[in-house]
């Protein structure tokens, strides 16, 4: 009977790329490939937005943090719908003023090629472990579904079967192809997932909801832990995901490149904060569902089960508690929702190389034809690129979901302050916002690896990774600010010519 599965994975698999080719048109210009001529309708690119960060992360990880804890994971989600409302007022009409493609096009602006150079290569960097990350997460059912064919294939195999159908409507279609892919794969799997937690309702025993509450599975506010060492604490968990989601919706090409294909200003601010709300609710679903398999597995530990990894739980119920072909659609699910994030950083990163790093190296602006070449070509290259990076994180122990956001936090702090120096200090310069870039860069890597503080419980612990994007704000703010001091106040000229690029 589970052929019925493997047959509706091949299917909706092969499907995928055909439907990317067609609904995305003809790609003429790069304004096509970039951008989708920017007439996508608001909605369409909000659950593009959605299932490219939370797709394959949400479904199989986020359920095992309620597992493993309870619901105080939501907190993050308030502090993202607070982030995106920051950047909708300040930050996305910023990048609707020119024609700008990239979000590094404004550091370019504002301080000149070398700043935008060096964001767009720690955006390169980050987003080949960010995604490689979700890229491996999403080999996890699929081997699963496998071995109970007794199929024996390793990760990186599955990675590279997956990353072959992403790059064909990527190539071909660019960014109009992924966000329709996102907006099918998106109903895919959130639906699915739905009906896998009432079919995984219908199994629980009576009484369940009880003792969940009763062992604190329900918790959402954590007011008592240590805010410097617990991600789950209330104020490290708003806050730095607040500015989290101000540097990923704000200051991350991935995202960016999406609210300016919009068709206007108010679309984007529409799609970005909407999408804030979509995020909540999902969130909500997939604790819900951990919440539900703690009772379903009465609390065992993952290893207890036989299991190899604490991220094969809802994977683990699809494949055995599901009817056929349910369950087939349920993972193939899982899979085009992590290509939907495989595509849209393909496109995003095939993007910042050609216009943020190419021409700016060459000192040559090609013709349009030439540019859309290099992008296509770029694509397939990075698409290389993520097999390797995918196949780095086999040994990976904790939730995969809190790892991706870790190292996206890494270099948030960097980003955003860029951003924000370019916009609140008028001296500084470019070797201003270059050194505090870099000095960012190292002080929040020290803190991440270098340094562990008390846990409040008689123990030490690394610092919790929500705060790496505001401590690292904070640093290229000061740097940054500090180093502008040794510039006089800009000329007449000079500060027309920045007000009308700002403007």
């Amino acid at each position: 009977m589970r052929i019925t599965d493997l047959v509706v994975m091949g299917l909706y698999l092969l499907a995928m790329p055909a439907m990317g080719v067609l609904l995305s048109g003809r790609q003429r210009t790069t304004r096509d490939y970039f951008l989708g001529s920017r007439n996508l309708p608001w909605w369409a690119v909000c659950f593009s937005v959605v299932a490219t960060e939370t797709s394959t992360l949400t479904v199989i990880s986020v359920p095992t943090v309620a597992y493993l804890g309870a619901f105080t994971y939501l907190q993050l989600a308030i502090g993202y719908l607070i982030g995106r409302i920051v950047v909708a007022f300040v930050l996305l009409p910023r990048y609707y003023t020119g024609s700008m493609v990239s979000a590094y096009a404004f550091l370019g602006q504002r301080f000149g090629s070398g700043m935008q150079g060096t964001a767009s290569v720690t955006f390169l960097v980050t987003r080949l472990l960010a995604d490689g990350l979700r890229l491996f997460a999403t080999a996890i059912p699929v081997k699963v579904m496998l071995e109970s064919f007794d199929i024996t294939v390793s990760y990186w195999q599955i990675v590279l079967v997956l990353s072959l159908l992403t790059v064909v409507y990527t190539y071909l279609g660019g960014i109009r192809a992924v966000v329709w892919v996102d907006v099918i794969q998106m109903a895919v799997y959130v639906g699915g997932s739905v009906v896998a937690g009432l079919i995984l309702f219908g199994k629980l025993p009576s009484g369940w909801f009880g003792d969940a509450v009763q062992q604190g599975k329900f918790q959402l506010f954590d007011f008592g832990s240590s805010i410097v060492t617990n991600q789950y604490s209330f104020v490290a968990a708003v806050l730095g995901g607040a500015v989290f989601a101000m540097a990923s919706h704000g200051a991350d090409q991935l995202m960016v490149q999406r609210l300016l294909a919009c068709r206007n200003l108010r679309d984007s601010q529409r799609a970005l904060i909407t999408s804030g709300v979509v995020v909540l609710l999902q969130f909500s679903l997939f604790l819900f569902i951990g919440s539900m398999l703690w009772a379903f597995f009465n609390g065992a530990a993952p290893s207890a089960l036989g299991m190899a990894g604490s991220d094969e739980l809802f994977p683990r119920f699809i494949v055995n508690q599901l009817p056929p072909g349910l369950s087939g659609l349920l993972i193939a699910g899982i899979l085009a929702a992590a290509m939907s994030t495989l595509s849209s950083s393909l496109n995003s990163l095939s993007t910042s190389t050609v216009s943020d790093l190419h021409q700016r190296i060459t000192r040559h602006k090609p013709d349009d034809a030439t540019v859309l070449r290099r992008a296509r070509i770029w694509t397939l290259v990075w698409a290389l690129v993520f097999v390797v990076f995918a196949s780095m994180f086999s040994s990976t122990e904790n939730p995969v979901v809190e790892v991706g956001l870790g190292i996206a936090s890494y270099t948030y702090g960097a980003l955003l302050g860029a951003f924000l120096l370019g916009l609140l200090v008028k001296r500084a310069r470019q070797s201003d916002a270059v050194i505090a870039f870099i000095v960012t860069l190292a002080s929040v890597l020290y803190l991440v690896f270098g340094v562990t503080f008390p846990d409040g419980e008689g123990g030490r612990a690394p610092l919790a990774f929500p705060w790496y994007t505001p401590i690292g704000v904070v640093i290229t703010l000061v740097v940054g600010g500090l180093l502008s001091l040794r510039h006089p106040d800009p000329e007449p000229e000079e500060a027309a010519e920045e007000s009308t690029e700002m403007a």
